[in-house]
């Protein structure tokens, strides 16, 4: 039995090939079957495609870049992380002392 992902990745296979072989035909073997420039057009389309698929990742890169704040500092990470070490090491002697006194009770 062949899963979903498998059944999709064949169709994406076919129509790829089919597109590509109809693009290399219309490109090389066509002519000028309609009276207009058929192989500018099928040189011109994808180029043009590439190009406006380009600039919209470009533009994303940018508004992802303009809207996402700034990080913070490394030297304000570094006390932080130095602060919850000290706090840490607060607890830890804090349950250490705790438990003498707990066991000289019982």
């Amino acid at each position: 039995m062949v899963s979903k992902d498998q059944t999709i990745g064949g169709i994406i296979f076919v129509v790829c090939l089919i597109v590509g072989i109809l693009y290399t035909v219309g490109l090389f073997y066509f002519g000028n079957p309609f009276g207009w420039h058929t192989a500018f057009w099928l040189i011109a389309i994808p180029v043009f495609l590439a190009f406006i698929v380009i600039m919209g990742i470009g533009a994303w890169i940018g508004w992802t870049m303009a809207t996402t704040p700034p990080p913070k500092p490394i030297e304000e990470i570094t006390s932080e992380m130095e602060e919850t070490k000290e706090e840490k090491v607060a607890e830890v002697t804090e349950t250490e002392e705790e438990k003498p006194e707990r066991r000289k009770k019982s």
